[in-house]
């Protein structure tokens, strides 16, 4: 299609740009936007009326002048350049390399929005991936083609914690993996701390970085995410790798969405978030997935800070309903110097039963986790208790379970930000705790790994 270009722009409204008299204009095509000074910024259709389009401006509207400003419409929709050359790569927000690598050498360009993915054509998520953290290992397994988030909130080191992920998650099966990493509203000082870590750990070659900053405009975190879902769909589909895709913060994405919905005049939903978000949250998420016939997979992992620590807030509320599970971080865990805090009571990995146990993990993995888990319940309810009645009215059978709860959070849920531990090494630990409690308490695991796996305290 011919690019058509209109001196029209009747309108500036924050991020967007209403043009007047436009003709054969279609929804999410592709424009450029030329100022005064000949800059050229690109942009997306949103609305495309009879006679009149409004645009999103990705690089923001600042300085444009409604009566010189032209925009061309280009006749397709948005797409990015992908290659194998991208692993290692640092990309900003809309795709373009900011590593001083130059231009990669394209092997395909593809839309953006991707293609939806047959519900038939869906094999579903079994194969184990290892991160090396032990409360999501062991207690909320992650699984290839699986969509587990993390809610966070404001202070707590879910970026710290993203980073290490990033970089110690790996398949057992010897299988080519690799890390599409997505930062969308971050700041400087943040985006040097990623690109520094995988740098110094040396995993920067199986890592695909996108970087979206705070003083980026925040219409161009609209499509971040899904820049990089692109660029992991063509590694995984095209190329067969396993690929982990991390977005964090998910806030600020939909911060930004609320943004643009506002500039449109929307009637707006929960909290002033547009009453589209669910939609427009599940057209990212529901990118995660294992297709029949294809040797690659993605799994996401969407990092999210929930304002207030409220899990209701419409954001965590409505990821919950999208995915598969939750992995929680606890404030109280976090002041008591616990990392990665992981308050493992709430989390939760609905698809970790089909990624566990013999010949993917090990035989007694989903015994111990649920022993584990029990223990650490009743430990919990002992600690509320002492708070009320003091230590002194506790059985020596409490106490075993207040001991436990105390050591599990110490030696189990805290481990150094290097501390790269084996799905063994960490069920050896967990069995290590178990002995704490008597025998007879371990009700959950069947006798024949009691006998197997159990070490005596002493």
């Amino acid at each position: 299609m011919s690019v058509v270009e209109y001196r029209t722009v009747r309108e500036v409204r924050g991020p967007l740009i209403v043009v007047e008299r436009t003709r054969n204009v279609s929804y999410a095509e592709v424009v450029e936007i030329v100022d005064s000074e000949g800059v050229v910024r690109r942009g997306q259709v949103l609305d495309a009326l009879e006679d009149k389009a409004v645009i999103q401006v990705f690089e923001g509207t600042s300085g444009l002048d409604t009566k010189v400003t032209s925009v061309r419409f280009l006749g397709e929709t948005l797409k990015v350049p992908v290659s194998s050359e991208m692993l290692g790569r640092v990309f900003n927000g809309s795709g373009k390399p900011i590593d001083g690598g130059g231009e990669i050498v394209a092997e395909d360009r593809l839309d953006i929005n991707g293609l939806p993915i047959n519900p038939t054509a869906r094999e579903y998520p079994r194969e184990f991936i290892q991160t090396g953290i032990s409360t999501i290992d062991c207690m909320n397994t992650l699984v290839r083609g699986q969509k587990l988030p993390i809610f966070s909130g404001a202070g707590l080191p879910h970026n710290k914690l993203a980073a290490q992920i990033t970089r110690q998650a790996k398949v057992k099966d010897g299988s080519d993996f690799a890390v599409v990493f997505a930062a969308m509203g971050i700041t400087s000082e943040e985006a040097f701390f990623f690109r520094k870590d995988f740098e110094r750990s040396g995993a920067s070659d199986k890592i695909v970085s996108f970087l979206n900053l705070a003083n980026d405009p925040a219409i161009e975190r609209v499509i971040t995410p899904r820049v990089a879902l692109t660029a992991a769909e063509y590694l995984a589909y095209s190329l067969g790798y396993h690929v982990l895709v991390i977005l964090t913060d998910m806030s600020n994405y939909c911060e930004a969405l609320r943004q643009v919905s506002s500039a449109r005049e929307e009637v707006p939903g929960r909290r002033g978030y547009p009453g589209y978000m669910y939609t427009d949250l599940a057209s990212i998420y529901e990118r995660a997935g294992r297709i029949k016939g294809r040797k690659g997979s993605i799994t996401q992992i969407p990092v999210l800070s929930m304002p207030d620590d409220d899990i209701t807030h419409p954001i965590p509320d409505l990821t919950g309903y999208i995915t598969e599970g939750q992995f929680v971080l606890s404030r109280p865990l976090h002041r008591k110097g616990v990392y990665p805090p992981v308050d493992v009571l709430p989390s939760l990995s609905r698809l970790m039963k089909t990624g566990i146990g013999e010949g993917r993990t090990r035989e007694d993995h989903r015994e111990l986790s649920n022993q584990l888990y029990s223990a650490y319940a009743e430990g919990r309810d002992f600690r509320d208790l002492v708070a009320v009645v003091g230590e002194e009215a506790l059985t020596a059978r409490d106490r075993k379970f207040l001991e436990f709860a105390d050591r599990f959070e110490a030696e189990f849920v805290n481990q150094g930000f290097e501390d790269d531990r084996s799905i063994e090494e960490t069920l050896d630990l967990g069995w290590d705790l178990v002995s704490i409690l008597p025998e007879r308490e371990l009700k959950r695991i069947q006798e024949k790994y009691i006998k197997k796996y159990l070490k005596k305290n002493g």
